[in-house]
């Protein structure tokens, strides 16, 4: 009897779910709480042993970052030999070499302070450089000198990325959440995935004669939702917009005019009674 309680109760709950979840076992590991997306630091207990290879990446810097690069080698040794990485500065070669040691537990740490010499070499200033050894931000470095042929176009069209005092940098900086520094002949960019790929996208345009406002443009636009919309509607949109600026206009004329019409003080005669009057003829007789 126990047993066919069992079966009955069995066929009920698979009675009860959807086809589509049918034979889907409930997993007690797996809950909504969980966050799928998030990436877990990597720590040492989760490699204890050490590499049996040497890994070491090296690249060339320009002669004038020389002394940039001699103040701020001390910091950057000591914030590499914290995640088990060893790092030289080659003054003759002009090279910067980065290279695992005993130390080093995370596999991948290496690709970081590789990006980390090639950003300094490109002109990254350090407190910003550093932050590519967190996790969830990558670099992208744009090469942009061979694109064109001409040297006045390509300086007029890089000049053009920047923008008047770098305002055109900063709105395609707060627009990709992404730190973008143009420097000589390459674009170096920091943040997200999505974002470099963005900013890729923004500089090669921008050197092929497309301006980055007309992305800034979109991008906005979709955002808002206005992207989407028909030309009718975007039509009576602007129209809308017309319209409250019109008022505002008026508005701010107004209260113009009333601040610069001040009427001016009137000198009141004063009125002598007719006592008084009489008064002084007859003290004058």
């Amino acid at each position: 009897m126990a047993e066919k309680s069992n079966d009955n109760t069995s066929s009920d709950t698979i009675s009860s779910k959807p086809k589509s979840k049918k034979y889907r076992k409930e997993k007690p590991w797996d809950n909504e709480d969980i966050d799928h997306w998030k990436i877990e630091p990597f720590a040492r207990e989760d490699n204890p042993h050490s590499f049996t290879e040497e890994s070491s990446f090296a690249t060339l810097f320009p002669k004038y970052r020389e002394n940039y690069l001699k103040e701020i080698w001390p910091h950057v040794t000591k914030v590499l030999e914290s995640v088990g990485i060893g790092c030289l500065l080659d003054l003759v070669e002009g090279s910067m070499t980065v290279k695992t040691t005993r130390k080093t537990y995370d596999p991948y740490i290496i690709l970081k302070a590789r990006d980390l010499i090639k950003l300094l070499a490109r002109s990254v200033p350090f407190p910003q450089a550093v932050k590519i050894l967190d996790d969830g931000v990558s670099c992208d470095i744009i090469k942009i000198g061979n694109i064109i042929r001409s040297k006045e176009r390509f300086v007029k069209r890089r000049q053009r990325l920047i923008g008047p005092n770098g305002s055109t940098l900063k709105a395609i900086e707060l627009l990709t959440q992404c730190y973008v520094m143009v420097q000589g002949n390459t674009v170096s960019s920091m943040g997200s995935y999505k974002g470099l790929k963005e900013v890729r996208k923004i500089v090669i345009d921008c050197l092929k004669n497309v301006h980055p406002i007309y992305h800034i443009k979109i991008d906005l636009q979709l955002e808002s939702g206005e992207y989407f919309l028909k030309p009718k509607e975007k039509a009576a949109r602007e129209m809308e917009k017309k319209k409250e600026k019109q008022k505002e206009n008026t508005l701010k004329r107004k209260a113009e005019r009333e601040k610069a019409f001040v009427p001016p003080v009137e000198d009141v005669p004063k009125k002598k009674n007719r006592k008084a009057k009489a008064e002084s003829s007859q003290f004058v007789e």
